[in-house]
């Protein structure tokens, strides 16, 4: 037989340019060429041609059939692998479903990882905004210790919460304010570092170093808040240095 590089492609079912890419990755062999010029494809290469594109269809990436080689029946080994393969895109197919169901649902953010997401309703911007900002840094240790402290969080008794005064303060506000916000802050927050641990623990295991995660998350926290909330911020861990409310 003596077919054209497009007549081929229409055997087979695909296109001239498939055809001159398996060429170029060394799939597929270099036909002899007419005196004219123009190459002339026989039955070894259609028959080559169907296999390669009946593979690819199955799933098979190019370097998979070219390890194959020019075996006409594919291994258990190579049908397990890729099973094994197409069953884990599946499950990470069905996984990104659930999460899309949730965010056209429940409305969640699309910046935090799916995991804090419906946790994080009741954060204001700034604070959902660091909580994205440490997960980055800290890694998916991180996101998992972050998600503890938020279902933490949402048990405690909203009456004694100081996070909505904080999150109102003016960049104004006087020394007084800022101390006595500081002071309201420090129980609940020493409730929240004792019984969440595992956030200094991921921090200390932060893929960067401690160093660079604070050095990073301070910078965002200057971009986040106000003055004066950064004041209180600073208060609040001085009071934990001097009161001994570390764990």
């Amino acid at each position: 037989m003596a077919w054209s590089t497009r007549q081929l492609a229409d055997l087979a079912g695909t296109t001239v340019r498939a055809v001159r890419h398996y060429h170029h990755v060394g799939l597929l062999a270099e036909p002899v060429r007419q005196s004219n010029g123009y190459k002339q494809y026989g039955v070894d290469h259609l028959l080559r041609l169907v296999r390669i594109k009946r593979l690819s269809e199955l799933g098979f990436s190019l370097q998979q059939i070219a390890e194959m080689g020019e075996l006409e029946t594919l291994t258990a080994d190579a049908v397990q692998a890729l099973d094994a393969e197409l069953a884990e895109s599946i499950d990470r197919m069905q996984q990104i479903r659930d999460e899309l169901a949730a965010l056209q649902e429940e409305a969640l953010p699309t910046d935090l990882p799916p995991e804090l997401a419906g946790l994080a309703g009741d954060l204001s911007d700034a604070d959902r905004s660091l909580v994205v900002v440490a997960t980055r840094l800290l890694g998916p240790s991180g996101v998992d210790a972050y998600a503890e402290m938020l279902r933490y969080a949402a048990r405690q008794d909203p009456a004694t919460d100081p996070a909505p005064a904080f999150d109102a303060l003016p960049a104004d506000a006087d020394e007084d304010a800022r101390q006595e916000l500081a002071e309201r802050m420090y129980p609940s927050t020493v409730a929240l570092l004792q019984n969440n641990q595992s956030v200094r623990r991921a921090t200390e295991q932060a893929p960067r170093g401690e160093r660079y995660f604070t050095r990073n998350l301070g910078e965002a926290m200057r971009d986040l808040y106000n003055p004066a909330q950064r004041d209180v911020l600073v208060r609040l861990s001085r009071l934990l240095d001097e009161r001994g409310g570390r764990p």
